[in-house]
């Protein structure tokens, strides 16, 4: 019996969705569940097959878990090595090797020293830095936001120097990034599931949160969805991420990548709508079945992306298959 399961916390609309699709497509072989622990043991299976995790960003008990499920085996969804290791920061300056237009964006130090640390911490660091330098490069308005953040925690816009060093001083111990505000004719949240199924949306990010999926959309010119597609895919391939969500902002006929290291992106049927929450439950439903079919055991069955698999060990810029 191959077994599926699902690690969430609060979310109420996805998981029995999603258990109740996968369970009524199978037979007798394969079946889907929440995940259920009770002990974890240094090296033991923990019984599923695939995990789809929704949950471990928040729970570091989960996370470790996982690591643990992967080692004997399990297909986890999303790769939770590769998700302990990944940041937005370093998410945009892959995306300049790979010709993915992104905004500027600078990497500064937290304003307090952490926690055990003192001046004689942050001897290689300049002080002051380079602040005109930045500001040249970065412009105003701006946006500046955690560097491995989510959630539109402490992210902040500002129109000048002043807005900046206002917030910068409220930021405390948290290392924060300067990023280039692009003005956009057209957004969208595009999912990916599998490096291959995709769905975008159109979407509004000033909007409240339950409003920002736009509902009745015109439909997309054929040649921005070609880029859109492109992008996303590139994108994807490149982190190995199976189950994300990638936000585009297109400026002058370009679709920058504002936001795309989401492995936990929102499926709740409240916020993304009826029609979206139905494509997001059946592309993850079928995603989740083939992998158990593909699974086999004693083997590594994580999804890695492109970026480890080829671009550092052969330099090779074409992640994505011809």
């Amino acid at each position: 019996m191959k077994k599926i399961g699902i690690l969430f916390g609060q979310e109420k609309t996805f998981p029995p969705a999603f258990v109740e699709r996968v369970n009524s497509k199978v037979g007798e072989g394969i079946i889907a569940e929440y995940v259920s622990i009770d002990k974890v043991i240094q090296g033991d299976f923990c019984g599923y097959d695939v995990i789809i995790d929704r949950i471990s960003q928040d729970v570091p008990f989960y996370r470790a878990f996982l690591k643990n499920a992967a080692l004997t085996g399990t297909a986890v969804i999303n790769n939770p090595f590769w998700w302990s290791a990944d940041e937005k920061f370093f998410n945009n300056a892959l995306m300049t090797k790979l010709d993915v237009a992104v905004p500027k964006t600078v990497l500064l130090p937290s304003n307090q020293h952490p926690d055990d640390t003192d001046e004689n911490s942050f001897r290689n660091l300049k002080f002051p830095l380079d602040w005109d330098t930045i500001f040249d490069y970065i412009g105003f308005p701006a946006f500046f936001k955690p560097f491995a953040g989510g959630g539109w925690k402490n992210v902040y816009r500002l129109e000048d120097r002043d807005d900046f060093f206002k917030a910068y001083n409220e930021t405390g111990q948290l290392v924060m990034m300067l990023q280039e505000e692009i003005t956009f004719t057209e957004y969208f949240r595009c999912y990916c599931l599998n490096r291959s199924d995709i769905h975008i949306m159109r979407y509004d990010p000033s909007q409240p949160h339950h409003l920002r999926y736009v509902q009745d959309p015109k439909p997309i010119e054929q040649p921005l969805l070609s880029q859109l597609t492109e992008a996303v895919l590139e994108i994807n391939y490149a982190l190995g991420y199976d189950f994300n969500t990638v936000e585009l902002a297109v400026r002058d006929n370009i679709p920058y990548a504002i936001d795309f290291c989401n492995p936990a992106p929102d499926a709740d049927i409240n916020s993304v709508g009826e029609a979206n929450f139905e494509w997001i439950v059946e592309a993850a439903s079928e995603m989740a079945i083939k992998r158990a079919m593909d699974h086999k055991s004693g083997q590594n069955n994580l999804t890695w992306g492109r970026f480890i698999t080829q671009f550092v060990n052969n330099r090779s810029m074409e992640l994505i298959p011809s």
